[in-house]
């Protein structure tokens, strides 16, 4: 089973996450994307809507798609979010698993601040898509040398290889510049968020008063 983790607060899940996730699926033949919100994200300080908010909203989101899922181990695990965790807690449940990680370039550039960043590398593979401002930077640019030297191009394949065995691929996708923060502040403005976010989110953010 071949799957990728799409972890986040997702405060609120919008078009932008949801088209990134599916090209990834199309692009990498995955059998599925999990989408993970986060219960407390370590490197964000503004507080999130209520875990169960933001994981309907991913329900009524992915609704119809069959290789979308959401998972909420993390919101269970409480406290703090460690995509390390959150591996190990996996591998545990199913060695046979193939696990990737989608994430934007901005987050893989800061990889080195991750909880055991290195030990990541060895339980998951990176898909690694392209956020508007950030610099596309390789694992020579990232990663200390030491780490960096475990690293190599395949051109036949398409992505860097390493000697853990997992991969890391640089993925061009439909870039949609849309913030969870500005989604946020066009809500308490009263501002029209249709057309950023599904339909089915924009009503239930209407009925909760989420975001006021």
């Amino acid at each position: 089973m071949r799957i990728a983790i799409m972890g986040g607060t997702f405060n609120p899940i919008h078009y932008g996450h949801l088209r990134i996730a599916e090209e990834a699926r199309e692009a990498l033949s995955l059998d599925k994307v999990v989408f993970m919100p986060a219960n407390i994200a370590p490197h964000k300080t503004e507080s999130p809507a209520l875990p169960e908010a933001r994981t309907e909203m991913i329900r009524l989101s992915i609704a119809g798609n069959r290789f979308f899922e959401v998972s909420d181990i993390e919101i269970k695990r409480g406290g703090r979010s460690f995509t390390i965790d959150t591996l190990r807690a996996l591998k545990e449940n199913d060695k046979s698993l193939d696990i990737s990680l989608i994430i934007g370039n901005d987050s893989f550039n800061d990889i080195t601040t991750w909880c055991e960043y290195e030990s990541i590398f060895e339980l998951s593979s990176f898909i690694v898509v392209e956020r508007p401002g950030y610099p596309v930077k390789k694992p020579g640019e990232v990663l200390p040398v030491e780490l960096a030297r475990k690293f190599w191009y395949d051109a036949g394949k398409g992505m860097f290889l390493n000697s853990f065995g997992t991969t890391l691929t640089y993925l061009s996708t439909t870039l949609m510049d849309i913030a969870s923060s500005d989604l946020r502040a066009k809500v308490r403005e009263g501002a029209s968020v249709r057309y950023m976010l599904p339909d089915p989110v924009i009503e239930y953010i209407q009925k909760t008063g989420l975001y006021k």
